[in-house]
């Protein structure tokens, strides 16, 4: 699985953060950034969950 975050949709809510730690991190603006595209497999839980909550629908997870 593939991790697509589209940062110009961006709105700094930061919730992809408190939802996986480990592929999210936030700027000094609070624009999200992906430190994996391709994380582990037991990170794809949190990765579903940062998903379902960026209320810009910024983040996509596809097959790849």
């Amino acid at each position: 699985m593939k991790v697509e975050l589209e940062a110009d949709k961006c709105v700094a809510s930061g919730q992809c953060v408190l939802a996986a730690t480990d592929v999210f991190d936030q700027d000094d603006d609070g624009i999200a950034i992906l430190l994996a595209d391709r994380p582990a497999a037991e990170l794809l839980d949190d990765v579903r969950e940062a998903v379902a909550v960026c209320p810009a629908a910024a983040i996509r997870l596809v097959d790849q």
